[in-house]
């Protein structure tokens, strides 16, 4: 339940409270004075779309701030949890707060329990709090979808058990058609991609390339392309470090002649007997570099020019498999850990489409009982739906009208069933039932509307409803049956109207008026609650246009006593 909105520079409206509460809300004022501002208020709350144009001119921004009583552990209080909002204790319910600022560019900014949130947190929680119906929703009302989703409300439980039975039946057979189409019609393609795939591996098991041999390779043609040059140069060096035996002219005889001249003296000055000793192993070192020259010599390939041919050989061969399926060798051994995998999944497309065949023809039979049980469901509600429609529409001064629900087959499936909805209205005994959107005027569509929610409500309750002038093209004892229905409707649910009908108004057991003054060149509009001879006054100008007529007064007064009794 609403308890109360506060509004900031909302169109024409400068400032204004709200207070609603329980029960029956009437909204009224003169034309142009904003009232409809109020339910405009209401959608920034609950999510929706707005722009600039919103802002009161000369005014940076509009704000809106609704004061709710929610159940503490309901849905919209888990709701508000999980976006970071608080709650405020207020004695078995707990008190939410939701606000919504639009600036003079067009931004906005959402307000969740006192928390900034997504402007989506507002329509979720919107989609569980408040119904709104406007003149627009009458034209809706003349939709097939509209009128199933109407149909699908009053059904209630069972209809959204077998419902969910349905779609998820449905769902998962649209999955295994959508696999059984594609394996089906790209069949082709996927056999060509197996032969080739098994090409594939073929050559690459036969070639067995292996990780990192595509360097090695590169590293021993390297090798042997200089082989004549790797030898030079490892018998020059080792000539230098040490030559035939009886020259001293290399490394290594240099060393041990300077080792055996500093033997010699180190008897005098023991200092030269370390120098000696390093120059030993000086010697010692040169000796081994030798030795390994000449092994590195010795293990040169005789017949260098034979194996950098095969070497050659082999590269081009892996240079061959990564320019066929690569772009590199790493790519190559990929594709040969992965091929197997890949080519069962294409040679068990048969055996798989098989296996789909039967789950599709399983599954469909599924599905068409399942929609048989939804449409068994919605038969049976439709009927009583039109029949308690008819019965409140009789008391909405159609005394002879009948509201008939049809529930036909279509020729196709979709995620709603197959049932086409039709809402029907047979105005009097004898007349052929019409749909709504070719036989009734406006005036029948509000009263349509009142009698579905106010039947509905009883099947699937909201706590609270907003009607936008649905009393329009209606008058006289008709508009008094609409304001009596909306009263019964407040018995279990909020209900705020905006009207401009006294008959409807006076059945209220809360009226607000939004007043119109003026500052010269802006409209400001502001919200009283009246009561008394305010209310009398305001019921008399919604009459005659004059607020002070005696007989306008009379009227109201007269208005006031039936609605009270």
């Amino acid at each position: 339940m609403i308890e109360e909105i506060e509004i900031r520079d909302l169109g024409v409206i400068a400032s204004g409270t709200l207070p609603l509460g329980p029960g029956f809300t009437a909204v009224t004022g003169e034309t142009g004075a904003g009232k409809t501002m109020v339910v405009t208020a209401l959608g920034l709350l609950l999510g929706q779309r707005s722009d600039s144009g919103v802002v009161r001119a000369g005014q940076k921004q509009t704000s809106v701030q609704g004061r709710w009583l929610v159940p503490g552990d309901g849905v919209v209080a888990e709701r508000v949890r999980e976006a970071g909002g608080d709650l405020d204790p207020a004695g078995d319910a707990a008190e939410l707060l939701l606000g919504r600022i639009v600036t003079a560019e067009g931004r906005g900014r959402a307000i969740v329990g006192g928390r900034t949130a997504p402007i989506g947190i507002l329509s979720e929680l919107g989609e569980q709090l408040v119904v709104v119906h406007g003149q627009s929703d009458q034209i809706r009302l003349r939709a097939a979808p509209a009128q199933r989703d109407a149909l699908d409300r009053f059904a209630g439980e069972p209809l959204q058990l077998a419902l969910g039975d349905y779609q998820r039946r449905y769902t998962e057979l649209l999955e295994l058609r959508t696999e059984l189409e594609t394996l089906t019609n790209e069949r082709d393609t996927r056999l060509l991609e197996a032969e080739q795939l098994r090409v594939a591996l073929a050559e690459i098991e036969q070639a067995d390339p292996q990780p990192g041999e595509d360097a090695e390779l590169a590293e021993r043609a390297d090798r042997l392309t200089n082989l004549e040059e790797l030898r030079l140069s490892a018998a020059g060096a080792r000539e230098l470090v040490s030559a035939e035996a009886g020259e001293e002219s290399d490394v290594v005889g240099l060393l041990e002649g300077a080792r055996r001249q500093l033997d010699r003296a180190s008897v005098h000055d023991p200092a030269l007997g370390a120098i000696a000793a390093s120059v030993a192993n000086a010697s010692y070192l040169a000796a081994e570099i030798a030795a390994e020259l000449s092994s590195y010599l010795a293990g040169l390939d005789e017949d260098g020019a034979r194996e950098l041919e095969v070497v050659q050989e082999r590269r081009a061969t892996l240079a061959t498999l990564a320019r066929k399926y690569g772009p590199t060798p790493e790519d190559v051994l990929h594709l040969l850990e992965t091929g197997s995998t890949r080519l069962m999944e294409l040679d068990g497309d048969s055996d798989r489409i098989t296996q789909l065949e039967g789950d599709v023809e399983r599954l469909s039979g599924e599905v068409d009982a399942a929609a048989a049980t939804l449409s068994a469901v919605r038969i049976e509600a439709a009927a009583r739906l039109g029949a308690a429609a008819s019965a409140e529409l009789r008391s909405l001064a159609m005394a002879e009208a009948e509201l008939v629900v049809e529930v036909s087959d279509r020729d196709d499936l979709t995620l709603h069933g197959k049932d086409v909805i039709a809402f029907l209205l047979r105005p009097h005994a004898g007349a052929e039932p019409r749909p709504l959107g070719k036989g009734a005027s406006g005036g029948e569509l509000s009263r349509v509307m009142l009698a579905l929610e106010v039947v509905i409500a009883g099947a699937d309750p909201v706590p609270t409803f907003v009607f936008d002038e649905v009393d329009a093209g209606v008058g006289g004892a008709a508009a008094i049956e609409i304001g009596r229905r909306l009263a019964a409707l407040a018995e279990r649910s909020q209900v705020i109207v905006v009207t401009h009908l006294a008959q409807v108004a006076a059945f209220a057991n809360n009226h607000l008026s939004v007043v119109k003054g003026g500052d010269g060149s802006v409209t400001a509009s502001s919200v009283r609650q009246l009561v008394g001879a305010e209310r009398e006054a305001e019921m008399a100008r919604l009459l005659s246009g004059l607020a002070e007529s005696d007989s306008g007064l009379a009227h109201a007064r007269e208005l006031l006593a039936l609605a009270a009794s």
